[in-house]
């Protein structure tokens, strides 16, 4: 598998336009939940999910334990945290000393210079013990066989389904359904007031294309060929998203084009839909009695095959150390803190098995509470997490690594104008065709600079 190598020019470029962001967001500086601990304090900037807020109460906790330490919390919206870590750490702002990232990031980040090589900090712990980590993620969050964030939950996709409307039908899926199998279930279970499948449609790289990446991939489709030429023209690509649109527009929600993770996950939960292909994290609100009519009725299945299987994506939430930081040390007491056995068995214990952060550690699935909690979806879970390999996301060799995204720098943006396409197609404003000719388009833009890099870099040389 290739390894994506940016030159200097579009490092330097990246910085500079993203110094413009950190401009831009200066401004909303005052955003988010603020847990000042002093101008001392480890400054952690963190997305405002409920498990991360889980730790912000907790961490009293943490600093009785490490006298002299203190916290100060920046809590943001996924795109609003996003937008800032990277603009703040790209360009050595210095702001933060912990920062919540992804496997997306990661990689890109630790070959710019930009993260402190964490294994250093945890051979130091031998208590630690980051071999218990996922190993797929503990991959995905390595460069150079060197972790440089480590996971605070991670998930991967699989297909759910309302067990009672299945039997009701008569119908059955195997154990590793193929895409056809699945849309004819959707098709005879689809009625005026149930969903036969839910499937995003929302535009976004993160939306509508995480699923639908994943059935490109199974198709045997992929984004850009060895050379980094655009795929968007080929057979496979174009039977792939023709699948996809024409199943969600037939037998999937009203409007499909403005559906996410959540409406699609409240319809499932409410018995408004039989199906639906999404996050291993859906978890936690199906099978709470408090959120959802149909916990315990609930059954799972692995992301469906084609031409390829094993298509669950991965996708971690993880804590990473700023190159920049001048508070390192203390800064790797909080992460290691936040990310450790210790604190996830506490987490069962003093808030419940439903709020623990899962798929991170395989210790997590011994713990007796979640054990009971997760009987129904831990090996599904697991299986789908421990098959999802990032570096060999498609059937041909790629240049790119990730399942539902490419590690590229590019992606947010091309991602997300193929997203528009795509959901554009659902909404039935324009052909399936068309919107591929529109992303071959915008993909030659990048393909093209990479084949240019590589042709520099040949002559180069």
């Amino acid at each position: 598998m290739t390894v994506i190598r940016r030159s200097a020019r579009r490092r330097a470029a990246a910085a500079g336009g993203l110094a413009a962001v950190t401009a831009l967001l200066a401004g909303c500086s005052g955003a988010g939940v603020f847990t000042d601990g002093g101008d001392s304090a480890v400054t952690v900037a963190m997305v405002s999910n409920s498990q991360m807020t889980d730790a912000v109460g907790l961490a009293p906790e943490f600093e009785r334990a490490n006298p002299g330490v203190k916290l100060k919390f920046i809590t943001l919206s996924e795109n609003e945290a996003r937008a800032k870590i990277t603009a703040s750490v790209s360009t050595g702002g210095g702001e933060f000393d912990v920062v919540m990232i992804s496997n997306y990031e990661t990689r890109m980040w630790a070959q710019n210079g930009w993260l402190t090589d964490l294994s250093t900090l945890m051979d130091r712990d031998p208590s630690y013990d980051p071999g218990d980590f996922i190993p797929t993620l503990r991959e995905a969050l390595s460069y150079q066989n060197r972790m440089y964030s480590v996971p605070f939950y991670g998930e991967s996709s699989f297909l759910m389904y309302n067990k009672q409307m299945f039997a009701q039908a008569g119908i059955t899926l195997p154990a590793e359904p193929t895409w056809p199998e699945v849309a004819d279930a959707a098709r005879k279970l689809h009625s005026r007031d149930v969903a036969g499948i839910c499937l995003r449609g929302k535009p976004g790289w993160g939306e509508v294309l995480a699923p639908l990446n994943t059935v490109i991939n199974a198709y045997g489709g992929r984004w850009f060929d060895e050379q980094w030429n655009p795929q968007f023209d080929s057979p496979q690509m174009r039977d792939a998203v023709t699948f996809y649109v024409d199943t969600v527009r037939n037998y999937g929600e009203a409007g499909a084009a403005s559906t996410g993770f959540q409406e699609c996950g409240n319809l499932l939960a409410q018995g408004q839909a039989a199906m639906w292909y999404d996050s291993t994290a859906a978890v936690s609100s199906l099978e709470s009695p408090e959120t959802s009519k149909i916990a315990g009725q609930v059954g799972y299945l692995p992301a469906p095959k084609m031409a390829k299987s094993g298509n669950g994506w991965l996708y971690t939430w993880s804590l990473g150390i700023p190159a920049k930081s001048t508070r390192a040390g203390d800064a790797w007491k909080f992460v290691s803190w936040m990310t450790s056995k210790q604190y996830i068995a506490g987490v069962a214990d003093k808030l419940g098995p439903s709020r623990v952060p899962p798929g991170s550690r395989l210790s997590t699935y011994e713990l007796p509470a979640y054990k009971e909690l997760s009987s129904t979806f831990a090996k599904q879970t697991l299986d789908s997490m421990l098959a999802a390999d990032q570096s060999r996301p498609t059937l041909d060799p790629v240049p790119y690594t990730g399942i539902q995204f490419l590690a590229i720098p590019e992606f947010q943006d091309l991602g997300t104008r193929v997203s528009q396409q795509i959901s554009a197609a659902i909404a039935g404003q324009i052909s399936v065709d068309d919107a591929l000719a529109q992303s071959q388009k915008y993909a030659e833009v990048v393909g093209k600079s990479y084949r240019d890099s590589q042709d520099r870099t040949g002559a180069a040389r």
